[in-house]
């Protein structure tokens, strides 16, 4: 039997190539598609690589007939129905190494930027002027990071958070507290951590318990002046009362990459705050994740279709 292997997102094309070297697998790499092609093309497809761009709802799946597996190239799958996947028999992949690094890295630049103000004092000195006193900002030496979430990314970022001699605290209802030993930091009640943190750095999965996690009340248990960096995933924020924090100046700032609804709308209460930094979703955006990830879901289409193995099995 041939299977068809149908990639409706941009990957790397090793990846493709990946494929491609074997005989059993015909693909279909056509790249972003409106959602009636999308439809349409996944008909006969027994297996699907996606990113972040693709939301294999109820309705995809029930339009893609012979569907047995979906691997998302990267870590978040809130763009997949799991439960409706699970109901109809497709198992659900991910990958949740290749981007740790570059999300980390990034995660870090963030903070950084978020401390001594970086974009803000470029805008400035590109509109022509020279406002040194504006920008002074905090040295991240001696700060208490607080991180929510400490999987493969909050424990790279705490490694580099500790290397910039920062004291790092961090809150994990999942993690064995051997981890948290080894890394040598305690791990904390969630308020211990909001209390503490100068910091904070969200890596949580979305569940019904952090969906919207920072809220009104939630800040209000935090230090005031902390600083909120989120290059995870943008439901965790109820985006309203962050925005109100921010101009109330609870909330010192805020260095955000993800956001409830991406793009986001010009609407948004976040866009046009001062003292927040705004990115399009770049975090895990390097050529060297795109081609680990790209590559590691490829092949496990190539084990799960050819060999039966499935691996990082999301549902």
């Amino acid at each position: 039997m041939r299977f068809h292997v149908l990639v409706p997102d941009t990957v790397h094309q090793s990846a493709i190539d990946r494929l491609r070297s074997q005989k059993s697998l015909r693909v279909s790499a056509p790249g972003k598609l409106p959602r009636p092609a999308l439809l349409e093309a996944v008909a006969d497809a027994h297996a699907l690589i996606i990113r972040s761009g693709v939301t294999a709802d109820a309705e995809l799946l029930c339009a893609a007939k012979e569907l047995r597996a979906i691997a998302r190239a990267g870590v978040g799958v809130d763009n997949v129905d799991l439960a409706a996947a699970k109901a109809r028999g497709v198992v659900v992949m991910n990958t949740p190494d290749g981007n740790t690094i570059s999300t980390a890295e990034y995660t870090f630049g963030l903070m950084l930027a978020l401390a001594r103000h970086i974009p803000q004092g470029h805008a400035s000195l590109a509109a022509g002027q020279w406002d040194r006193k504006r920008f002074s900002g905090a040295e991240l030496r001696g700060k208490t990071l607080g991180i929510v979430g400490l999987g493969r990314i909050g424990q790279a970022i705490a490694r580099r958070a500790q290397a910039f001699e920062m004291r790092v605290v961090a809150h994990d209802p999942y993690l064995p507290p051997g981890i948290a030993q080894t890394l040598g930091l305690p791990l904390l009640a969630l308020d211990e951590v909001y209390a503490q943190a100068d910091f904070l750095s969200l890596h949580a999965l979305i569940s019904q318990e952090t969906r919207g996690m920072i809220h009104a009340s939630s800040i209000a248990r935090m230090k005031k002046g902390v600083r909120i960096i989120n290059a995870a995933r943008g439901a965790l924020i109820n985006e309203a009362d962050l925005a109100e924090a921010l101009r109330s100046g609870r909330v010192a700032g805020a260095a955000l990459d993800v956001y409830a609804q991406e793009p986001p709308e010009p609407d948004n209460p976040l866009l046009g705050l001062p003292n927040v930094i705004h990115t399009p979703h770049l975090a895990a955006s390097t050529t060297d994740a795109q081609v680990v990830v790209a590559v590691e879901a490829a092949q496990l289409i190539v084990d799960f279709l050819l060999h039966g193995k499935a691996a990082n099995v999301c549902n």
